[in-house]
């Protein structure tokens, strides 16, 4: 199998045209979730196995000496090799960069091993250290540093058109040789290369790529046409108006990489507090071993040894364990209810979120259009509703579009009739039968159209259905209304948000009136319609602007801007590759319940982590305390903390158990 790198490099040699104009993308980047770069990530994790089997070692000499000291000094330094280094290394380069002393938790870890080492308790150092390192590294497997490629994105720019030449044959050339003015062939089935204008032809265009709309737009003479679209059974010519690195496809690939590169993630509880937790430690201990010796009477030697009890209380294994098991149980809990989170932060950061932006088609309706409704009047005498349906089964039999799938999911015929029938762009489906000229198509081919028919017509539009008339002899009988129907759990989860107080939006490439019909029905809070994907990841920046946290629930490759735009992006498992790659996260099966489970889920998460970090703080309070009035030392220490740890951990597996719904 090609690695993502690979293919990447094969598309760019083949494609460069997408690189053009500033719009390279780079796939080099790795947005490493905690800020550090190691470099060969295997090395740390190498050796820190390396000191903890020292760790082992040494336990397994039962009196103290120089071997067992140097086994756990090893120990120390080999498991706590990164977390030396980045104690030490980022506190300068973030001093540096903030231009004030910013410490971390890795520092205080540093200084406190050492401590411990001074005092002769190489065990207790090394233990620290261990501890630290192996939640350092569970967390890093929890964030999963899964990078937002954006590979499958560019595998569906066009890569090749039907240039027409000036004999008028038609000559097959790579995309980025056209020019503004080219004239281009496309045929039925075939991709549009570029954005253009139609010169001659009619035909229907699935543009569910930048629109996102379920239902093909038909297309004639000076119509606009966008590249990556799909043509569908007519033959088309049109000419180029926009270099290809310009089309509104290339502005989907730019803006995903753009957001990509400026991805920053959110800093967890725990990082909020870390540097003031750390900087009052480290003005805290030299301050309580240069006053002990005043206030309690103690010897400096005793003062010393006191600091150092006082650094190891203060070491934050606990503070450090409040989180990530914590967050590690609830992102199980969500997989295995189909929920994939790619990372802690972003599951933590869901309990925060103040508004919901929905893509429409595919998210909060079924991605399909059904028919809704359906009138017919009766010509003849002879005439029957349920003969009408028989015809107008055997026409739509013949035709491959969306709505001929909807009328035949609704409509079951009792006669199968066997019924020669034309498609005609433009004109819809006609057929003869019985000596009787039928026809479906949209309102507008109709003329003299009866009162009834029309008034139902308008009701219908009203409510942001798509309607065909049914005719016999150019006398329009019928009407059917269709509708891309609003997904089952719509209502359910919009009713959820709106009890937690959290705005919710509808985003849609459908017109305002069709997205409004679909808003009324799931009582969602507001609905924009005519977006086109760049507008998308505006309306996202003004909910983030109006209301704080953001997250963007999308299933198509026109949804993947706005994913990557908003605080947390959450894809539809049945969607596109594309919206999939670059969300946060992921509903399975398109069960739309699971994201208010998972909301749920993150406010239980939010609630077990504030617990873990109290709890912890408490008991680094009372251990202090008790040092510093000589009854404490430095084995009791250690194993209070590490009792503490584990019930911290312990606390964070209750979220392995189901959330109530």
């Amino acid at each position: 199998m090609e690695t993502v790198e690979k293919k990447a490099h094969n598309h760019e040699e083949k494609h460069d045209h997408n690189h053009e104009k500033g719009h390279k993308h780079d796939h080099s980047q790795n947005h490493n979730h905690d800020g550090h770069n190691h470099g060969d990530s295997k090395s740390p994790v190498i050796l820190f196995f390396i000191g903890l089997a020292a760790f082992g070692l040494a336990l397994l000499i039962k009196e103290k000496n120089v071997m067992q000291s140097a086994l756990f000094v090893g120990a120390m330094v080999s498991s706590g090799y990164h977390i030396i280094g980045e104690g030490i290394g980022d506190t300068i380069k973030n001093t540096i960069k903030n231009k004030r002393f910013s410490p971390n938790v890795h520092l205080l870890m540093t200084l406190a091993a050492i401590g411990a080492a001074i005092i002769g308790n190489f065990e207790e150092g090394a233990l620290l250290i261990i501890i630290f390192a192996g939640a350092h590294f569970l967390e890093e497997y929890a964030e999963g540093r899964s990078k937002r490629e954006i590979t499958n994105l560019l595998k569906m720019n066009p890569t090749e058109a039907r240039l027409i030449q000036p004999d008028g044959s038609t000559k097959t050339v790579d995309v980025s040789t056209l020019k503004i003015g080219d004239k281009l062939q496309v045929l039925n089935g075939d991709q549009i290369a570029t954005d253009g204008v139609i010169l001659s032809g009619m035909t229907s265009i699935d543009e569910s790529s930048i629109n996102g709309e379920s239902i093909p737009r038909e297309k004639t003479v000076g119509d606009n046409v966008f590249g990556s679209t799909i043509n569908g059974s007519g033959v088309i010519t049109m000419e180029v108006t926009k270099d290809s690195s310009d089309t509104v496809f290339a502005k989907i690939i730019q803006l995903v990489n753009q957001s990509q590169s400026n991805l920053s993630k959110t800093a967890t509880k725990i990082q909020r507090i870390e540097p003031y937790y750390v900087t009052l430690v480290l003005v805290l201990v030299p301050i309580f071993i240069i006053l002990a010796p005043t206030l309690f009477n103690w010897t400096w030697n005793q003062s010393f040894y006191r600091g150092m009890v006082f650094l190891i209380s203060a070491s934050p294994c606990a503070l450090a364990a409040s989180a990530i098991p914590a967050t590690l149980s609830a992102i199980s809990n969500l997989a295995k209810r189909g929920v994939l989170f790619k990372g802690g932060s972003y599951l933590s950061n869901l309990a925060e979120i103040k508004a919901v932006a929905f893509d429409k088609t595919g998210t909060l309706t079924k991605g399909k259009p059904s028919v809704t409704d359906f009138y017919f009047e009766m010509a003849e005498a002879t005439d029957s509703e349920q003969g009408y349906m028989d015809i107008i089964v055997a026409m739509e039999k013949t035709a491959n579009h969306p709505l001929a799938n909807a009328i035949l999911g609704k409509f079951n015929a009792e006669n199968m009739l066997n019924i020669e029938v034309e498609n005609k762009i433009g004109t819809g489906l006609i057929a003869e039968y019985e000596g009787a000229t039928y026809q479906i198509g949209k309102p507008e081919i109709f003329e003299n159209v009866d009162q009834s028919i029309q008034q139902h017509n308008q009701e219908y539009s009203n409510e942001g259905k798509t309607v065909v008339y049914f005719a016999k002899n150019k006398q329009v009988l019928g009407l059917i209304a269709m509708m891309d129907v609003p997904n089952e759990n719509a209502i359910e989860v919009i009713r959820y948000l709106k009890s937690q107080n959290i705005h919710t939006t509808m985003i849609t490439g459908d017109a305002e009136l069709t997205g409004q019909a679909v808003g009324r029905i799931i009582g969602i809070d507001e609905v924009v319609g005519n977006v086109l994907p760049e507008n998308k990841t505006q309306i996202v920046k003004e909910q983030q602007s109006r209301y704080g946290m953001t997250a963007m629930l999308g299933d198509g490759v026109n949804d993947a801007p706005a994913l990557v735009t908003a605080d947390i992006g959450v894809a539809m498992g049945d969607g596109t590759d594309i919206a999939i790659d670059v969300a946060d996260a992921v509903l399975m099966k398109n069960d739309l319940t699971k994201f208010s489970y998972a909301h749920k889920t993150a406010k239980r998460l939010d609630q077990v982590v504030w617990q873990n970090i109290i709890f912890s703080m408490l008991i680094v309070a009372t251990l202090v305390f008790l040092n510093s009035i000589g009854k404490m030392d430095i084995t009791l220490g250690v194993l209070i903390h590490e009792g503490s740890t584990l019930l911290v951990i312990l606390n964070g597996l209750r979220l392995l158990i189901p959330t109530k719904k």
